[in-house]
């Protein structure tokens, strides 16, 4: 009967310490904030004893975020002292310390209609997983060294590490303030040997806790502001100005492709070294003239003579000599330039001995300059 009064007034003191301070909010639509609390109540850890002698005190701190007025998490470390026993045998105590990542839903704010947060009561839904560690065993151990007839094989000594899984209900005041007050009740359900005993099921400890709140960083969407429109006079219209007509020229830019085709016979006997040198010529004079082109020199030799592997290599030889003239006689940078040879494999033309040749193939592009005018009448 004493821990349910204490528990009828908590209820109590939070309903009324709601309504007092109990206000509306001008501030908007409640979008997210954060928090920190801290915690201090009871727990008793169950087992087939008297409830009223396994009551323990119990401690905890969180910290916290709701990112939105419903939906938020909190880490959340508590522990202090459990107990368990025997009504014959007598009690022992351990220690312990639970770190839980627990899920808060508040049921207030997700299905009110009032969407500013600043509700006197929220009625909050928790549920979490999380890790329980154990020490201070020895009154367990002495106990069950002591009556081993008693279903406690499972006392364990030094620490024990344990799952914790929770659920649990919240009342808290008003969020929107900067403090609240909460009272929290939640069932943690642990490993089978958390109390030391042999029950084939998890243990369970159930836990009532009083808390006090700092909010902070609080957002909110602000409602629109409507602002009632003020009267416009017209003013007279001023007369229009005369039309003025006047002539623009434009510039415009614009690449246009520029290809260079060159071709070298080859005849048995060398006997115009000009003409050969005019070919080089323009072609030194292209890649000058356009730093990023790239030519390709390809080679051919004539069915008539010589067998398809010998005309392949003459052919290759007639394209690497023309590009080593290229690059050592008008230091052009032979990256740029691409030899290959078809040899005796494609004749481009139907006279036979022209077919000795190399053909010189390259492209790049240059910027033009056009002029348009038009005329602008405003």
């Amino acid at each position: 009967m004493h821990y349910k009064k204490i528990f009828l007034t908590t209820v109590a003191g939070l309903l009324f310490s709601s309504v007092a301070f109990a206000q509306n909010s001008d501030k908007g639509e409640l979008k997210s904030y954060n928090f920190i609390e801290v915690q201090g109540g009871a727990q008793m850890t169950l087992t087939d004893a008297k409830m009223d002698k396994l009551i323990t005190p119990v401690g905890a701190f969180s910290l916290g975020r709701y990112f939105t007025p419903g939906v938020g998490a909190r880490l959340h470390v508590n522990g202090w002292q459990a107990k368990s026993g025997f009504d014959d045998l007598g009690y022992y105590k351990w220690n312990y310390i639970t770190t839980d990542l627990d899920l808060l839903l508040n049921l207030t704010n997700l299905f009110s209609k009032n969407k500013s947060g600043a509700h006197p009561l929220n009625v909050i839904l928790l549920g979490g997983v999380g890790l329980t560690h154990a020490w201070d065993n020895d009154e367990a151990l002495a106990m069950a060294s002591a009556n081993r007839d008693r279903n406690m094989q499972l006392a364990w000594d030094d620490n024990r590490l344990s799952h914790n899984i929770r659920a649990g209900l919240r009342l808290e005041t008003n969020v929107t303030k900067p403090v609240g007050l909460s009272l929290e009740i939640n069932a943690n359900s642990l490993d089978d040997r958390f109390n030391s005993k042999m029950n084939d099921a998890d243990d369970w400890q159930i836990s009532a806790l009083l808390g006090l709140s700092i909010r902070f960083g609080h957002k909110y969407k602000k409602a629109p502001v409507v602002v009632e429109p003020v009267p416009v006079v017209e003013p007279e219209p001023a007369p229009k100005p005369e039309p003025k007509t006047y002539t623009v020229i434009d510039t415009i830019y614009k690449k246009v492709p520029v290809k260079l085709h060159e071709v070298k016979f080859y005849n048995i006997r060398e006997s115009d070294p000009e003409a050969k040198n005019a070919i080089m010529d323009r072609i030194a004079d292209f890649l000058n003239t356009y730093p990023e082109a790239t030519i390709s020199i390809v080679g051919y030799a004539d069915k008539g003579t010589g067998t398809p592997a010998i005309n392949k290599k003459y052919a290759l030889q007639r394209a690497e000599t023309f590009k080593n003239e290229l690059v050592k006689k008008y230091n052009i940078d032979a990256s740029r330039i691409v030899t290959d040879s078809k040899g005796d494999t494609v004749q481009p033309f139907e006279e036979n001995d022209k077919n000795r040749c190399v053909i010189v193939d390259g492209s790049a592009e240059k910027t033009v300059m056009e002029t348009k005018s038009r005329t602008v009448t405003e």
